[in-house]
């Protein structure tokens, strides 16, 4: 018996049982609002995902074609029309998710507006986007269950076969997917990472991402001016979120251990060692220090620790930070990484400059060595210049393969007049196969774009001002929105049932029957798309 049924029968039970007080209630519109609103909180949704996402990590490790997606969306109608396009064009949400950036969050969701991203904007802007999109996805549900369920009672009233229209309500596929949420550097110290967690969590977040960086000095992981914090002060805040999941009960929920390290050149503070080659021994190592040979080598004021039995001064610049040996930055994210791995995190993150599979998957293979199933979260960012990066690469690939590369010029790749290149199509593919190559060869279980809805929402944007406030007036609207919206079958062009009009109409008439003042009348111009 499915799960609907069980539903309409309780209630229909329940009814009986006051005695006529309930006549104005129809179990099975009961029945049909409890299945649209399967989700009644935000813990059952981080329970539900977290397993989803731990199967995922499972069918990975057997497979790593079985590799996960992911795109940032920065307000809950983005991540809702994500998810219907997915369930349209690819007919399931298996193996998608929603990412959540705190760079757009940042960017687009702070009350003091436009900031950059270094942890300037509210913290509880972040669980409240998880809410928020939650919300929608939720809505999404209920408004094509509504549909499946006006289908059914057509059916019924012409006395058709309703078998495949009820299969389709029981196995109805929620557009309800995992999150991957960025709490940033955790917004404080350990506490603060707790009770953030913990929003997060309530609010839906099955998956929360941190990085290794100073709190109050953060940064995009593609700006300059990085500073990470010592393993010990990382490993308590991963501790921190661990116990936050396990407070609410979402036992299985996933962490992800993002390090900054490889464009991190500085730490705040130097961790006290209590014996060789200890957590805190391991990162000073990487120390950029001086000898220290007498008290004459020293200023006022300069630190000085003893290493391998001989006395240095670290390097301290003018703010008090202290600076890493060039060159460290691929050590120490493998330093990073196997300690997150060996001490809670479930998944990594690794920061790069470009998208390069060899560069990643040679920090990946030594992780690997430590730790044989570690996999990655990897940002497909926007900061890359992906055609320029791929184009470069192909271009050395050639030259190191003797193949005539003297019709490029490798610094102006980027120029239009390469875009019909035999370079340019074998750069493309590239790009095209980059995240299964990814996958298959660097460990990258699941692949995301940071901010991507920023840029699509600015470039529908620019294009339909242009033809709007140009030439074209109402026509830019005309052919470049509304046409393709009905040729390419989008329910966003019916608004107002997007919006919710029409599940509302159903509910009105559940709750006032033939009373019902509804909406979709024959006067409702939605009925101009009904073509």
């Amino acid at each position: 018996m499915s799960q609907y049924q069980q539903d309409l029968d309780s209630i229909a039970e329940l009814k009986n049982a006051q005695k006529g007080t309930w006549n104005g209630i129809n179990p099975e519109y009961a029945a049909r609002m409890k299945l649209q609103n399967r989700f009644k909180t935000g813990l059952d949704i981080a329970k539900y995902t977290a397993a989803i996402m731990r199967k995922d990590m499972a069918d990975y490790d057997a497979d790593s074609s079985q590799y996960t997606q992911s795109l940032g969306c920065w307000h809950g109608f983005i991540g809702q029309q994500k998810m219907l396009a997915i369930k349209k064009h690819q007919g399931t949400t298996n193996k998608r998710y929603l990412y959540l950036s705190g760079w757009m969050v940042a960017a687009l969701r702070s009350e003091f507006g436009p900031l950059p991203d270094q942890s300037m904007h509210e913290k509880t802007s972040v669980p409240a986007l998880i809410e928020e999109l939650y919300t929608f996805l939720r809505q999404a549900d209920a408004r094509e269950l509504g549909d499946l369920f006006k289908q059914l009672d057509a059916a019924k009233a012409k006395g058709e076969d309703t078998a495949a229209i009820q299969a389709q309500i029981d196995n109805y596929e929620t557009h309800v997917v995992p999150i991957v949420a960025d709490i940033d550097a955790g917004f404080g110290n350990e506490e603060a990472t707790y009770l953030l967690a913990k929003k997060m969590i309530e609010a839906g977040a099955c998956c929360i991402q941190i990085e290794n960086q100073v709190s109050d000095a953060k940064q995009c992981g593609h700006q300059d001016g990085k500073v990470t914090v010592p393993h010990e002060d990382f490993l308590a805040k991963i501790n921190a979120v661990r116990y936050a999941f396990l407070e609410l009960g979402v036992d299985d929920g996933v962490i992800v251990a993002r390090t900054d390290s490889l464009g991190a050149g500085l730490t705040q503070k130097i961790p006290v060692s209590n014996s060789p080659d200890d957590l805190a021994a391991q990162y000073n190592a990487f120390l950029d220090t001086t000898p220290v040979n007498s008290v004459a080598d020293l200023n006022d004021g300069e630190l000085v620790i003893k290493q391998n039995g001989e006395l240095v001064k670290p390097t301290r610049l003018p703010n008090g930070l202290f600076k890493f040996k060039d060159n460290t930055g691929f050590d120490r994210v493998v330093l990073d990484c196997v300690t997150s791995l060996q001490h809670g995190a479930d998944l990594l993150w690794i920061e790069t400059e470009k998208p390069h599979v060899g560069q990643i998957a040679e920090m990946v293979n030594a992780i690997r060595e430590v730790v044989p199933n570690a996999k990655l979260v990897y940002n497909n960012s926007p900061s890359f210049n992906w055609t320029l990066n791929f184009r470069q690469q192909v271009f050395d690939a050639w030259s190191e393969a003797g193949k005539d590369v003297s019709g490029y010029d490798r610094a102006a790749l980027m120029s239009v007049e390469y875009d019909d290149s035999e370079l340019a199509a074998e750069a493309d593919a590239r790009i095209q196969s980059f995240q299964a190559d990814a996958a298959r060869e660097a460990g990258i279980f699941h692949h995301l774009i940071t901010l991507p809805t920023y840029h699509t929402a600015a470039l529908s944007t620019d294009n339909l001002a242009k033809g709007y406030f140009g030439e074209q007036g109402m026509l830019a609207y005309v052919k470049g929105v509304q046409r393709q919206e009905l040729r390419q079958g989008l329910a966003c062009v019916k608004h107002q049932a997007m919006a919710g009009s029409d599940l509302g109409d159903t509910h009105k008439e559940y709750f006032s029957g033939d009373q019902a003042l509804k909406a979709a009348g024959e006067d409702n111009t939605m009925n101009q798309f009904d073509v």
